[in-house]
């Protein structure tokens, strides 16, 4: 296998952030008057863009969120990942043990993506190279945010390995002809393989099955953008 970046997820993959986002989520919902429970927003939006979240609550209840929901759920989030954000247990080790440029690629928005990552101490890992949904026409499972990402970085498609932990992730991910591999902790190791994922349950696994089984060689970094 030949590699030349390797694409991250955010939520789920870097940091630890679902189940937090997924509570805050279904609380605004309920007190907005959509009876969307914690289980259904794991079940049905992990991985899709706000946005797509919110149209599917429009879309299945009929009628439209209140003004101002958008403002509110995120306030409700930053305050929550501020008090208990961490990052995904050993993926600051997988990152440094794979000598190649890196990026993320995620639904969030890009200064939510940049505080996760400040917040977990993560950020120094991928400087500038964020990049978002709200970037692409269209979001995951729609391979527009892979190829954007890859564009940006200067590598075919064909060339790059996505980290992700969401069905619709990973298939936008193989849409876009990339290789992925699906993070399963989060309980969708079914759906990611089905989705043609190669399905891992624990970060210290990445390395070896992108190739670097013993990390960068001599313990140096080569060719890594840091």
């Amino acid at each position: 296998m030949t590699l030349a970046l390797v694409i991250w997820d955010c939520d789920g993959v870097l940091v630890d952030s679902e189940p937090l986002a997924n509570r805050v989520l279904s609380r605004a919902f309920q007190d907005a008057g959509f009876p969307i429970s914690y289980q259904t927003c794991v079940d049905e939006m992990v991985g899709l863009p706000l946005p797509a979240c919110f149209r599917l609550a429009e879309e299945w209840y009929g009628r439209p969120l209140p003004e101002g929901f958008f403002d509110l759920v995120q306030e409700s989030t930053y305050q929550a990942m501020r008090r208990e954000l961490q990052p995904v247990a050993g993926v600051r080790a997988a990152i440094e043990a794979v000598p190649l440029p890196r990026c993320v690629a995620s639904s969030s928005e890009l200064a939510k993506i940049a505080l996760s990552l400040e917040l977990t101490g993560l950020l120094e890992l991928f400087d500038d190279r964020l990049y978002s949904a709200e970037q692409v026409p269209r979001g995951k499972p729609h391979p527009d945010l892979f190829l954007f990402a890859a564009e940006r970085m200067g590598v075919a498609p064909a060339d790059c390995a996505v980290v992700e932990d969401s069905f619709h992730g990973a298939r936008g991910a193989v849409a876009a002809g990339m290789r992925v591999f699906g993070y399963g902790a989060g309980g969708f190791a079914d759906q990611l393989a089905a989705s043609g994922a190669t399905v891992f349950h624990d970060m210290a696994e990445l390395p070896s099955l992108l190739g670097y089984p013993e990390g960068p060689i001599g313990g140096v970094e080569h060719g890594l953008q840091k």
